[in-house]
């Protein structure tokens, strides 16, 4: 394959994986009359199915249960903790009318991802990426100001979007194991709790399952929904540059903000339009930043 097909090929995955993550809520509205923390443990059950069949098909099991030990399997679980605390919170948000916030929390997301790096890992960035995070900053703060003398704002909602996922990807850098084997292993370990949770609901009579086909076709549909564009997205990875992937990622919360405004009706309030000016201004900031880094 030619470095152009490869990149090629990557572009389109990479595109593929953001564009399915930017209509998740328009799938996660259809399950409305499902609780929360139901639809999450379908998401993980199914999820988990899907994997075992993938890791089988592909021989990876034992390579998988190798790397799994120690210290990698100690960070799987903390990892596995901050993207169930992710999907909650973001299934939570669409249920219950906050789509605006929830891309707000994905748009911010790489900034913070750039805060962590030069935190944790001691990265070093570029001026225009610091000017970047101080003007996303500004936006999370005047958000926060704004929750804090009306009430409106919510702004514990991107900012535990943002945290988790920026949390959980600083995880899954450093420890050793690849994509696939490092979901599947995440995915397994949630699903004690999963099934409970499920069982429990079902002999309590109150239970999603088993109530229409078409709402079990939903839920088991989850499986791909949760699985496809992560594999997607790992495998443009490997074919893109940091930067290219780097800006694909507004695709998601760019769709999520016109599906909130368009299709939910999700009242844009004044701070809304702030916020969102301030963050799109550190996007493109950073943008510019990216390309301009060493490769």
């Amino acid at each position: 394959m030619t470095t152009d097909h490869h990149t090629r090929h990557g572009l389109v995955l990479g595109i593929a994986a953001y564009t399915l993550w930017g209509l998740l809520p328009l799938y996660l509205r259809l399950l409305n009359g499902v609780p929360a923390l139901q639809v999450l443990a379908h998401r993980i059950v199914w999820s988990l199915l899907l994997l075992g069949v993938i890791v089988v098909a592909v021989r990876r099991v034992g390579a998988i249960r190798a790397a799994a030990r120690g210290r990698t399997l100690a960070l799987l679980a903390a990892s596995a903790t901050l993207i169930a605390i992710n999907w909650i919170v973001y299934i939570w948000s669409v249920q219950n009318g906050h789509v605006l916030e929830a891309s707000l929390g994905y748009f911010i997301n790489p900034l913070v991802n750039v805060a962590l790096g030069v935190a944790v890992l001691g990265e070093r960035i570029t001026r225009l990426q610091a000017v970047a995070v101080a003007v996303a900053g500004a936006g999370v703060m005047a958000l926060g100001a704004d929750g804090l003398l009306s009430g409106g704002g919510a702004v514990w909602i991107p900012l535990t979007l943002a945290l988790s996922f920026g949390l959980y990807g600083l995880i899954r850098k450093i420890a050793a194991i690849d994509a696939l084997g490092g979901l599947t292993v995440e995915t397994g370990l949630l699903l004690v709790p999963a099934l409970l949770l499920i069982l429990t609901a079902q002999a309590n009579g109150t239970g999603a399952f088993g109530q229409t086909r078409g709402l079990d076709a939903l839920l088991v549909l989850a499986g791909a929904v949760t699985a496809a564009p992560l594999l997607m997205f790992a495998a443009a990875a490997r074919r893109l540059r940091y930067a290219t992937l780097g800006l694909l990622q507004y695709i998601g919360p760019t769709l999520q903000f016109v599906e909130a405004v368009l299709i939910f009706r999700e009242p844009l309030r004044p701070i809304h339009v702030v916020t969102f000016a301030l963050i799109w201004t550190g996007c493109a900031i950073y943008a510019v930043g990216a390309r301009r880094a060493p490769a």
